[in-house]
């Protein structure tokens, strides 16, 4: 059995070459495969291993002040979801190339996925207003599966999503805006770039999909969530779509 893990942070980091051969260096003394990138913005990582490899590795990246409380999304599979380990220095530790962006000088609003749920179970926010869940994801990605009746839009790369949401932006004047993403990474980039050029009706949701199946499971939600490694996609239990017998493998 393989612990599968996905997790980011945005933190300042002033030598990321120096983090990054770290964290290759337990990576590989604990077997993991995977990515990992590292910025001058903070980590990103997606590994797979041994359940007590993957255990020590989370708690050796935790005793690091910057990263004690990064939050970590695990599912499990019968098969390696990785072929090699790859440790990469980014400028970003998810491309955007938008300078009002940066989480870093503070974090956008939130809702939480049971909170959300709510929210899509009476049709509205606790305000009244209408709610739009805008798929920040690319094209190949939603084909898997998004929330029912989200906004989503036609891009290969999250550094066309300002173009194509620029026909929408007017129609979404009137309602609530939830920004969602796989763990929440675009998502929360993509909502701090929309307040900055005059959306103010704009939350990311916290823990993106994998979070909101974790806390909620599939509720408001049709298919699968994609993923970027063998299991293809997780389904609300967190379930691979792939996960053939190590033999098999």
């Amino acid at each position: 059995m393989f612990a599968n893990i996905a997790a980011y942070h945005f933190v300042s980091i002033e030598a990321p070459r120096v983090l990054a051969d770290r964290l290759r260096e337990r990576a590989e003394a604990g077997g993991l495969l995977g990515t990992v990138l590292v910025a001058g913005e903070g980590l990103n990582l997606f590994l797979a291993g041994a359940p007590a490899a993957i255990d020590g590795f989370v708690g050796a990246l935790r005793e690091d002040a910057r990263f004690t409380e990064i939050i970590v999304k695990t599912s499990y599979s019968a098969a390696q979801p990785f072929g090699r380990l790859k440790v990469k220095l980014k400028r970003e530790i998810i491309a955007f190339r938008r300078e009002d962006a940066s989480p870093l000088a503070g974090r956008a609003p939130a809702v939480a996925p049971s909170e959300l749920a709510r929210w899509l179970d009476q049709g509205h926010d606790d305000a009244g207003r209408r709610l739009v869940m805008l798929d920040t994801r690319n094209r190949e990605e939603i084909e898997q599966g998004t929330f029912a009746g989200a906004m989503t839009l036609p891009i290969d790369n999250f550094t066309d999503l300002p173009d194509a949401l620029a026909p929408h932006r007017e129609g979404l004047a009137d309602a609530t805006v939830v920004s969602f993403c796989t763990g929440g990474i675009r998502c929360e980039k993509a909502a701090l770039w929309m307040q900055a050029t005059g959306m103010d009706n704009v939350l990311q949701l916290e823990g993106g999909i994998l979070g909101y199946f974790e806390q909620v499971g599939g509720r408001h939600y049709d298919g699968r969530c994609f993923v970027f490694d063998d299991r293809v996609a997780l389904d609300a239990d967190l379930r691979p779509l792939v996960d053939p017998s190590p033999a098999a493998a």
